[in-house]
């Protein structure tokens, strides 16, 4: 049994994790979240290597923490830096966290941004 609200989404995380892999073709964009910052990556696990990543470190360095407004520009950057590389489609990893506020506003700004899931 889950004891704390970290135990509960690494749980869910791995359950997540067995479903969900990400290839050359269709790599995974894994999200974290911190009280600070919102960081996502993509990545190719059969070659296990991160292809990019992005924070709201780089959006705005002199934030102290993060809203939904944010979380959707991270999702536009990502997606910008997907079409640079000339990744077109992933597989949505929430890493564990509820499909909800930051989290769905970073997947609708990457929608926005041209990537498919």
């Amino acid at each position: 049994m889950a004891t704390n609200k970290k135990n509960r989404r690494v749980r869910i995380k791995y359950t997540i994790r067995k479903k969900i892999k990400g290839s050359a073709t269709r790599p995974r964009l894994s999200v974290f979240k911190s009280n600070t910052s919102l960081y996502a990556q993509i990545i190719d696990d059969v070659n296990a290597t991160t292809l990019l990543s992005a924070t709201t470190k780089e959006i705005a360095a002199d934030k102290k923490s993060v809203n939904s407004g944010l979380s959707t520009e991270l999702g536009k950057l990502i997606a910008k830096k997907a079409k640079e590389k000339g990744i077109e489609e992933v597989v949505f990893d929430r890493n564990g966290y509820l499909y909800h506020g930051r989290v769905k506003a970073l997947a609708d700004g990457a929608r926005e941004g041209g990537l498919k899931f």
